[in-house]
Order: structure tokens, then C-alpha cells, then sequence
């Protein structure tokens, strides 16, 4: 069990500060993409993973991320009878990924940033490896993004980052790594440079946000001086330990990122899933090429 990857944390205790007003009330990752929320394929992709446990860490005061996976609407005593050729199977689906993963939650009182969000689900992880996700990074792709990380995970036995390629003109935006090539889309980590120009940056690989990680890199986080003026990634943590020669994986997954960390990729991956839902994909172009 000790080696297996069933837990994984999300942490939602963001303020969502690049989406204000909005995110004064609704927290961007129940904001629809197409038509669930973006947390929604983020789970999905968890429980196609083997994901068993899922951990929220929410700021004290907002639980509606748990709420919204554990209230079914049966429970309310809904009636479905005008609305079960519409609804129906998409709750039975939401309702099914309930019954088969667990959900809790731990706060984080401060905002610490993510790295601090991370360590407070410590407890509840114990001595086994898991899984972290960003609420904000979506992978359209066959193979679940997540699976695909614990494949090479269970093969190396170390931290795993999940990588992307991206144009030069966007190394100014992300995390770039060094690293080198060991196997086939596979890296072993050497450091990474936040948000580098173009010359400075050590490839073209930029970090996505989601990671197996080790009861290694806990012991890294206890270590750390956290703060409000100070915003630790776990990237900077895993760079720390492949520093000290602990062994760091990187892997470029199969698939496309969708971003929805800020407004306009929100836009932009709403607009692709939406022209390619087999739904409203045809009259939306038509809509489209009207107007």
C-alpha cells in the first residue's frame, strides 16, 4: 500500500485574486468549463487515475467544494421527473465518482501559498506517496494526465512533475525546467527557473500543476519558512531536493493543458471544449461564423 498512489490533494484556499470581483463569492473552480466545473474534470481525471481519497484544502469558512461531491440532490428529495431526460446522467455520473472516492478537507488559515497548503494535509496522508492537483489545470487527453504520472512514479520511486512544452514567446509566464533526458518523454530534474526570458530559459519545458510526490518532500516542507510576503511553489521544493541529489522525475504527458488560471485562458479553454462538445459544438460555430 505504502507504494501505491490513492490520495491526492487539491488545494482550493485561494484567494482567486486574478478573477476578482467574481471570486469574492464563487471560487474559480466551481466556474463552469462547457458545462461542469473546472474542479469537476480535475476529480475525474483523479478517480480514471485510481485516485481513492481526495483531500481538499479550503480556507476556513468555504466548504463548497465538499459540499458540492458530497450533497446529492436525491438527498434533498428533488424531484426528477421533468428533468431526467436532461439531467439524469450527468448526476448519476457526478453521484458515481462519489460513491467510490472519498472526500475530506483540512484549512489552511493563512495564506501561505500552495506549497503551505500542501503540507497541512500531512496528517491525513501519512507515510504513503500521493498525488497533488491544481484546481486550475485541466488535460484533455486518452490516458488520464494523473495515470500517466504514476506510471513512471511506480517505476522510479521519486517525485514526478508533469511537463509541457510551450512556445518561447510564453517562457515568461510558467516554471521552465533543466533537466535530462533518461527515457522516452521522461527527465530527471535538475532545477527550474520561475518565469525566465527567453535566453535564460533552460528549456522549452514549462511545469504543470500536477505531481506524485514523496513522504520525502513533506519532511522538505516542514523545513520551510513560510510567510505571507513569501510564495513557495512545491516546484521550488522538488528543485531544493534535486539540489541536495534527491531524485526529481519530470515527465511531458500526453495530452493538451487547458489553462484556466487566468481570464483569458479561462476563455480560450471554454471556447475548445465548447466547439469540440458534440452538443453545442455545430451550432456555436454557426453562431460563430454569424456574427
Amino acid at each position: 500500500m505504502k507504494n501505491e498512489v490513492k490520495k491526492a490533494i487539491i488545494p482550493v484556499a485561494g484567494l482567486g485574486s486574478r478573477f476578482l470581483p467574481l471570486t469574492k463569492i464563487v471560487p474559480k473552480e466551481l466556474w463552469p468549463l462547457v458545462d461542469k466545473p473546472v474542479l469537476q474534470y480535475i476529480v475525474e481525471e483523479a478517480y480514471l487515475s485510481g485516485i481513492k481519497e481526495i483531500i481538499f484544502v479550503n480556507k476556513p469558512g468555504r466548504l463548497l467544494s465538499n459540499s458540492y461531491f458530497s450533497t446529492s440532490l436525491k438527498e434533498k428529495k428533488t424531484s426528477f421527473s421533468k428533468y431526467k431526460s436532461h439531467f439524469a446522467k450527468d448526476l448519476e455520473k457526478l453521484e458515481n465518482i462519489s460513491k467510490h472516492i472519498s472526500f475530506s478537507h483540512v484549512l489552511q488559515k493563512q495564506p501561505f501559498g500552495n506549497s503551505h497548503a500542501i503540507l497541512q494535509a500531512k496528517k491525513l496522508i501519512g507515510d504513503n506517496p500521493c498525488a497533488v492537483l491544481w484546481a486550475d489545470d485541466v488535460v484533455e487527453s486518452k490516458v488520464p494526465c494523473l495515470k500517466q504520472l504514476v506510471k513512471v512514479f511506480e517505476k522510479n520511486k521519486g517525485p514526478v512533475i508533469a511537463l509541457y512544452k510551450v512556445p518561447k514567446t510564453s517562457f515568461q509566464f510558467y516554471g521552465m525546467v533543466k533537466g535530462t533526458k533518461i527515457a522516452e518523454r521522461t527527465y530527471k530534474i535538475e532545477s527550474f527557473i520561475e518565469k525566465p526570458a527567453i535566453k535564460e530559459s533552460p528549456s522549452n519545458l514549462a511545469i504543470v500543476g500536477k505531481y506524485v510526490i514523496t513522504p520525502q518532500v513533506f519532511d522538505y516542507l516542514k523545513k520551510t519558512k513560510f510567510g505571507l510576503k513569501s510564495d513557495i511553489t512545491l516546484s521550488a521544493t522538488l528543485a531544493d531536493m534535486a539540489k541536495n541529489e534527491k531524485d526529481v522525475y519530470g515527465y511531458e504527458f500526453e495530452g493538451k493543458w487547458l489553462e484556466c488560471g487566468n481570464k483569458l485562458a479561462y476563455l480560450k479553454s471554454n471556447f475548445y471544449l465548447s466547439l469540440k462538445d458534440k452538443r453545442f459544438g455545430q451550432e456555436l460555430k454557426k453562431f460563430i461564423k454569424k456574427y
